[in-house]
């Protein structure tokens, strides 16, 4: 049963307010992933504690650096499960993991991070390797876009 929308409203909100894209069904995610030329950053968000303090917060810092993810989007686990289940098949080789945070370069898992590497780090540690994975993904598609 998914969690009440009126509980994880606030939770959605932290990440929308920076421009990430909700994705509620699994035809969302797949347009987003399908039509976007270069990186998507694809989070699933989630209710536990390590979203709260350290996944979120480490993507809000992350979100500030000058080279991101050409799009991003997120599903919520446990509220939109089709959603949720459609962007975990773009992890292949991971099994479910909430929180997330996965970037694909052209439909392709190029970078995740699960959430066995988040609960044990702060937000300002997720941010430096999230800015790290978006410096090493991210550049080229952003160099490539300039260039055609």
């Amino acid at each position: 049963m998914p969690y009440p929308e009126i509980m994880i409203r606030p939770m959605r909100e932290e990440l929308t307010r920076l421009g990430i894209e909700e994705a509620r069904t699994p035809e969302q995610v797949d347009e987003a992933v399908r039509e976007t030329q270069g990186t998507v950053m694809v989070v699933v968000n989630s209710v536990c504690g390590c979203a709260a303090g350290k996944a979120r917060p480490g993507i809000a810092r992350a979100m500030q650096h000058t080279t991101k993810p050409e799009r991003a989007i997120t599903v919520f686990a446990g509220a939109d499960i089709e959603a949720t289940e459609k962007a975990r098949a773009y992890f292949t080789g991971h099994q479910p993991s909430s929180p997330s945070i996965a970037l694909l370069k052209d439909g392709q898992l190029v970078y995740i991070m699960e959430r066995y590497q988040i609960e044990g780090k702060d937000a300002p540690t997720i941010a430096e390797e999230l800015t790290r994975a978006f410096d090493q993904h991210c550049a080229a598609a952003s160099s490539s876009t300039a260039n055609a």
